[in-house]
C-alpha cells in the first residue's frame, strides 16, 4: 500500500514523508494505515527492471501542517456566493518523521535485511508504501536466514522524543508476530522486558 512520498529530509537518517491526499489519489491511506511504529520501505513503483529500492523505515513521528491555524486575515461574514467563489484548495497536510533502519536485499531467491544506516541518499519524491508482514519478516531475518535486531541502539538515538517506547513497542509488535521461533524468539521476549525494565526505572527516578 502505498502512503505517501518523500519531500524533505533533516538528515542523512531522518526523512519526512508527505501522506498522499484526495487531491492525489482516489483513496488515500487511512489513519491506521501510517500509525506510530510501522514499518515503510522507500522505493520507486515499476516493474522489476525500472524499479529500485532505497531503504527500509520507521514512523517515529506525525506533524499536521495547516496554513490556515492563527491566520489573521478577513473573514466572511456569510457563506459565499457558489456562483463567485472560486475553488479552494485544502493545504492542509499530515507529515510523518520516518527513520531509516537498513535495506532490503535481493539475492536470487533469497530475501534478506541490512540494518544501518543506508550509504546512498533517498531523492524527493520517492514513493513510501507500508510493508507487508512477510517484508518485516524478511527484513529482520540475515543472509543465512537466522533472526536478527541490529538496529536496537540505532533507533534509540535517532527515534526522536519516543525512541524508547517506539523500540519497545516493535520488539513487543515482533514477539506477538510469533514469525520468529525457539531461542530467536525467546531472545527478543528478553530484550522486550530489559527495555521495559529500563523505561520504568528511567521514570521513577
Amino acid at each position: 500500500m502505498r502512503l505517501g512520498k518523500v519531500v524533505k529530509s533533516n538528515s542523512h537518517c531522518d526523512y519526512v514523508v508527505q501522506i498522499d491526499d484526495r487531491m492525489e489519489v482516489t483513496n488515500p491511506p487511512l489513519p491506521e494505515d501510517y500509525g506510530f511504529g510501522c514499518f515503510v520501505k522507500l522505493e520507486d513503483e515499476g516493474d522489476r527492471q525500472s524499479s529500485r529500492h532505497w531503504a527500509v523505515g520507521v514512523v517515529y513521528n506525525s506533524q499536521l501542517f495547516n496554513p490556515m491555524f492563527l491566520s489573521n486575515g478577513p473573514r466572511l461574514t456569510s457563506d459565499p456566493d457558489p456562483m463567485f467563489a472560486p475553488d479552494l484548495i485544502m493545504e492542509t497536510r499530515t507529515l510523518l518523521g520516518v527513520v531509516l533502519i537498513g535495506t532490503i536485499m535481493q539475492q536470487d531467491h533469497l530475501t534478506y535485511g541490512i540494518h544501518g544506516i543506508p550509504r546512498v541518499v533517498v531523492p524527493v519524491n520517492t514513493p513510501v508504501c507500508l510493508m507487508s508482514q512477510s517484508e518485516i519478516h524478511r527484513f529482520h531475518l540475515n543472509q543465512d536466514e537466522r533472526s536478527q535486531f541490529c538496529y536496537y541502539s540505532h533507533l534509540l538515538r535517532f527515534g526522536g522524543s519516543f525512541a524508547a517506547q517506539l523500540t519497545q513497542q516493535i520488539l513487543k509488535e515482533l514477539t506477538d508476530s510469533r514469525l520468529f521461533m525457539g531461542a530467536e524468539q525467546r531472545a527478543l521476549e528478553i530484550l522486550g522486558k530489559e527495555l521495559a525494565w529500563k523505561n520504568t526505572m528511567g521514570a521513577m527516578r
